[in-house]
């Protein structure tokens, strides 16, 4: 009884099919892209932190944003390197750390999305409404907004994984680099009617309030920048929201690509790869565009560096 408990709380984990020759270079390349990841976002936290003149609420909202950055990547990258230095038969992983790691990956991606959202709102009221940008976006509605998008998020994600841990395992192989809700599902022999009504509730809820919202927005801004005749208005406008909008356009293409390549088995490799990328484009460009895109930002680690320089 004893170790039919053990064996049913031990799960195998697929691997990435790579080659003894493109081994080493493709651990390499994901222990840098990693290390860059943390140090670029938590660079930029440091710096908004350190200087009054970016503790702004884009900048406060930005922080949010490369907090979770590191935050996804850390979930995912160090768990696929130390999987390509062991074995197949080592590849495995204790079903509640399993669950555990599915929340951390689906609580990322949720937050991706409502994170983005009220930095969408941030630019609408900084773009459309500047007389009472700084009445509306107070440090308490920017501590507000982070704690309804990190709270909404947790809460989506918490029942998700809560449907899956609560059925029964016949299965111990999770097809998958790692755990993530439909891993969990996936090991048991029952009824998924709830999980998937759930399953779906949940992403038209979470896509359709991100898509809805982030074309309203950016559909208003154009409507005020296409009225307004100040040209250094309208700069500001692009410069702004084009980063937000292209790193949006990344994210949502990206869940989609993984979404849809989950319905075709015979393409496992490519999700595999598409899951690894999912945690590694996005968190590696995030500091990169918001951070030296912006001219505030260059311009503090201009002054950095040119102090320490000085020193």
């Amino acid at each position: 009884m004893g170790n039919s408990t053990f064996v049913g709380d031990i799960l195998i984990l697929e691997g990435l099919n790579v080659t003894s020759q493109s081994f080493i270079p493709t651990f390499i390349l994901l222990l840098l892209i990693y290390i860059f990841i943390i140090m670029s976002n938590i660079g930029l936290v440091v710096l908004i932190f350190r200087s009054k003149s970016l503790q702004q609420p884009m900048y406060l909202l930005v922080c949010n944003m490369s907090i979770n950055d590191v935050f996804g990547a850390t979930i995912v990258i160090p768990h696929v390197l130390r999987d390509l230095l062991i074995s197949d038969s080592e590849r495995y992983i204790h079903y509640i750390a399993c669950a555990v790691q599915a929340f951390c990956v689906h609580l990322h991606a949720s937050a991706s999305h409502t994170v983005l959202m009220i930095m969408a709102f941030d630019r609408y009221v900084a773009i459309c409404n500047p007389l009472r940008y700084a009445a509306v976006m107070t440090n308490r509605m920017v501590v507000s907004l982070s704690v309804a998008a990190w709270g909404t998020a947790f809460v989506l994600v918490a029942i998700l994984v809560g449907l899956s841990i609560r059925l029964s395992r016949c299965r111990s192989v999770v097809f998958n680099l790692f755990c993530d809700n439909a891993s969990l599902f996936q090991l048991s022999c029952e009824n998924l009617l709830i999980n998937n009504i759930y399953g779906l509730g949940y992403t038209v809820v979470l896509l359709g309030s991100s898509l809805g919202s982030v074309t309203l927005t950016y559909l208003r801004i154009a409507m005020v920048c296409l009225s307004s005749k100040n040209k250094a208005l309208n700069s500001k406008a692009l410069q702004t929201c084009a980063t937000h909008l292209v790193v949006y356009v990344i994210l949502v293409v990206s869940g989609f690509l993984i979404v849809i390549l989950h319905r075709f088995p015979l393409l496992a490799e490519s999700r595999k790869v598409a899951s690894v990328l999912g945690h590694v484009v996005l968190p590696a460009l995030n500091a990169v565009i918001y951070g030296l895109q912006n001219k505030e930002v260059r311009q503090m680690i201009k002054t950095l560096f040119h102090n320490n320089k000085v020193t």
